[in-house]
């Protein structure tokens, strides 16, 4: 029995070897990232018929891990890195972030409690308070860092229907985003849709929120990046809890001249710095100005995380009891890039997406579908829905670049979003060109 226990000391990793070779192959990867395919060009199942069904024995040396990256992984990768990534909503994992996470992960932190991380805890505060002023917000407001929108509004929607629980009903426009739709299906409440005006922003004057919990107010649409009329729904609310989903548009307001809706009447709002600012992947911001109501509705603290710290701890204002340390990411990104540097970035690929829409709009066969408030472009190739969908297949395909559709008055429309920042002009014209040889 004694041969068969492990040694503590032959650790598979060796740290600053094994690290020093990641480091390296992540940096390599950067450099090259915009010579490969941007969209994966492999079936489904590619991968999994290339890696065992059972794990191994015995351990493996990490340089085979690295080797595998390369030979299987990569190929089955589509890259959210790559300049000419132009679907969905574009963003960047910058260096800063990667060498936070790197540090994250080494520290191992599990957010339980104050006392399970007090670092954590208080640089979430404090870095989301850094974030809320750069985007214009009140100071008094609480915030925290969720994974994703989506589960930023699942928390904001429960801590409304607990205010009102004989209120089972949420108003939204016909653009708000699918995440609504699902935190409505998890918390059994109704949803209601209001219809929007010519530039896809929801009407106030045919809301009724007699019967909400809750209202919810899109600034930066999933489809065109409209803004619904924020102020205006406000003043319309009545009782109802008005939360703001702005994922995508809110990063923009680092930059004051992007700044168009009032949201201080907001009782929640959301943004996600993995979107457009540099954090990478889960990293997503919810403020309240109503933390107690918060508090009212996740607070459960049992009898063993019961401690004597007259603090409020962030498992007590959100659904997840333990989390990882995020904080550190967006702390690196605010303080490596500061106010300026986030400016430069966001307002580079406004003009970006600028200059890609003065392109459609100066060739003749091409339309423009919806304005454009930001770094997203809506546009189609004269023909129909079938033509179009086919170029969009076709446009992929060649592994060039990598676009997104949507469907506005019931036509399909394509999507040209900026938001990586390794993006540059030539790689918007670029794709443009790649855009009309295959419309050719």
């Amino acid at each position: 029995m004694e041969a068969d226990r492990a040694d503590p000391e032959a650790a598979p990793v060796d740290l600053r070897r094994d690290g020093a070779a990641a480091l390296e192959w992540a940096a390599s990867y950067l450099d090259r990232v915009a010579d490969l395919p941007v969209l994966a060009q492999v079936e489904p199942g590619w991968l999994l018929e290339r890696l065992p069904e059972s794990a191994p024995e015995t351990g493996e040396p990490f340089s085979a891990l690295l080797a595998d990256l390369d030979e299987l992984i990569l190929p089955a990768v589509t890259h959210w890195q790559h300049p000419r990534f132009h679907a969905y909503f574009a963003n960047t994992g910058s260096e800063a972030a990667i060498l936070a996470e790197l540090v994250a992960v080494a520290l191992n932190q599990v957010g339980i409690l104050w006392r399970t991380s007090p670092a954590l805890a208080e640089l979430e505060e404090r870095a989301t308070a850094w974030l809320g002023e750069l985007l214009g917000f009140p100071r008094e407001w609480h915030a925290h860092l969720e994974e994703t929108a989506s589960a930023a509004t699942l928390a904001a929607l429960a801590a409304a229907r607990a205010v009102m629980p004989d209120r089972r009903e949420v108003v939204c426009s016909e653009h708000t985003r699918s995440s609504i739709d699902k935190a409505a299906r998890v918390l059994e409440l109704e949803l209601r849709r209001v219809p929007v005006d010519g530039e896809y922003r929801m009407r106030p004057d045919l809301i009724d929120t007699s019967s909400a919990c809750a209202i919810v107010a899109t600034v930066g649409t999933t489809s065109t990046t409209s803004a619904d009329p924020v102020a205006a729904i406000a003043a319309r609310k009545g009782n109802a809890w008005l939360h703001v989903d702005a994922a995508y548009a809110g990063s923009a307001w680092v930059c004051p001249e992007f700044r168009t809706e009032d949201v201080t009447a907001a009782d929640s709002l959301v943004v996600n710095p993995h979107k457009w600012l540099l954090t990478g992947m889960s990293c997503s911001c919810l403020w309240t100005s109503r933390p107690d109501d918060f508090r009212r509705a996740f607070s459960l603290v049992p009898e063993y995380l019961r401690t004597p710290d007259e603090v409020i701890s962030l498992s007590e204002v959100s659904i997840p009891l333990g989390r990882p340390f995020r904080a550190l990411r967006l702390w690196a990104v605010l303080r490596c890039y500061g106010r300026a540097g986030l400016q430069a970035m966001i307002r580079e690929h406004v003009w970006l997406a600028a200059v890609f829409e003065s392109l459609v709009r100066d060739e003749p066969g091409w339309e423009l579908c919806a304005p454009r408030p930001l770094s997203v472009v809506c546009f189609r190739r004269d023909g129909s829905d079938e033509e179009n969908e086919a170029l969009l297949e076709r446009v992929n395909a060649t592994g060039e670049l990598f676009i997104s559709h949507t469907r506005l008055d019931g036509r399909y429309v394509l999507r040209f979003a900026v938001g990586n920042a390794r993006t540059s002009e030539a790689d918007v014209r670029h794709a443009w060109e790649v855009l009309r040889s295959c419309a050719r």
